[in-house]
């Protein structure tokens, strides 16, 4: 860790400023060490209320490692065990007792993006980029980012929230608990956003990973934008360029819906970009379309190219419907669901895309058994 030493305490004196109260947790197996001695003069020059936790402290019999830490000259230091839960109630209701309660989070309107890819493919120098500061530590080793961080930023007067999702490993090459509780936060950040930005390694090409990792976000019904990052460092005239996408977009065949963008995230190049596209693909992904307009072009589908038969029985479609967004959901009723083949729920996703003008939107399409009456 001896390079993150400035980019570590510039961002601790960030998270000093911005917080409402501070909580400065020892370890109470090692002792005070001159890291914490470091930290402790500079939150005794901030403004903030500060509370001072001792941690590995299972219970009342191991308070007597309290004294170790008079050296600091802080006081109350709070006896806690992350671990057990030892002594967390009372730090926390020493917290409330000073927080005043927090207005309610008006985000409801924020389209949230995550940020998702391997290690090292450039995730967190994009947030940075398009941040415009170094809140995120930035190296070029793999997984440097360890915890998922939501960031509003704020483009052409409008509000986003960006949440990065620190790498996504491979389970046979994650060791750490930590970082396996940092894939965790990245399945769950897919979870919470709208739209996942599929970042890849351009120089490197696609790797059969990067088509897993996309694959995570599709399972969850998330629009997505692939980006194509480090650009700027090949060298390719315009129909090289065309031919690599192209290659690129048949590795995704199954985002077909997903615009593909070639960007720098260190020099910024085409960054930007990503928010034009954000508002086209936000505006598919929320759209809601009355039933009886599903219900036409329902019936203009299957009049064009009706499914094949079940077990010798023709299939029957009694009426569809939009029943969600985000992704748009709809649900036909048929008699036979069991008997209708993949491909032929493709084709008709593939015309409803056509009949919504949802090209940039996943889809999501269930058949269904009416219910006898």
């Amino acid at each position: 860790s001896e390079g993150f030493g400035p980019l570590v305490r510039y961002q601790v004196m960030q998270a000093i400023e911005e917080a409402d109260a501070i909580v400065m947790l020892f370890d109470g197996r090692q002792g005070p060490t001159p890291v914490d001695t470091d930290l402790v003069h500079q939150l005794r020059r901030s403004s903030k209320p500060v509370f001072y936790g001792v941690n590995k402290i299972d219970g009342p019999r191991h308070e007597s490692a309290l004294s170790d830490f008079s050296v600091l000259g802080v006081a109350p230091l709070h006896p806690v065990s992350a671990e057990h839960g030892y002594g967390v109630h009372d730090l926390m209701d020493a917290l409330t007792a000073v927080l005043s309660p927090s207005a309610p989070e008006a985000a409801s309107d924020r389209i949230r993006l995550a940020v998702i890819g391997r290690p090292n493919v450039g995730k967190s120098s994009l947030i940075n980029r398009l941040l415009g500061d170094e809140r995120l530590v930035v190296s070029d080793v793999p997984g440097t980012t360890r915890d998922a961080v939501d960031t509003i930023c704020k483009v052409n007067k409008k509000e986003y929230l960006l949440i990065d999702t620190a790498g996504i490993r491979r389970k046979g090459r994650v060791r750490k608990k930590l970082e396996k509780f940092s894939i965790i936060k990245a399945l769950r950040s897919l979870n919470r956003c709208d739209i996942a930005l599929v970042m890849i390694d351009a120089v490197e090409g696609v790797t059969d990973q990067d088509v897993r990792i996309a694959g995570y976000a599709l399972e969850r019904g998330r629009a997505c934008i692939i980006l194509l990052n480090k650009w700027d460092l090949l060298e390719k005239d315009s129909k090289a360029s065309e031919r690599y996408v192209n290659e690129v977009r048949d590795r995704f065949n199954f985002l077909g819906f997903a615009p593909i963008l070639t960007i720098s995230a260190l020099t910024g190049r085409r960054a930007f970009r990503i928010f034009d596209w954000v508002e086209t693909i936000h505006e598919q992904y929320t759209t809601r379309t009355s039933t009886g307009k599903v219900n036409r072009i329902f019936e203009a589908i299957i009049g064009r190219h009706p499914p094949s038969s079940y077990r010798g029985r023709r299939i029957k479609f009694y009426y569809a419907t939009q029943t969600s967004v985000a992704p748009p959901t709809f649900v036909c009723f048929v008699n036979y669901p069991e008997g209708i083949h993949f491909s032929y729920e493709r084709y008709v996703i593939n015309r409803l895309r056509e009949g919504l003008g949802l090209d940039r939107s996943p889809i999501r399409l269930i058949f269904r058994k009416r219910e006898k009456k």
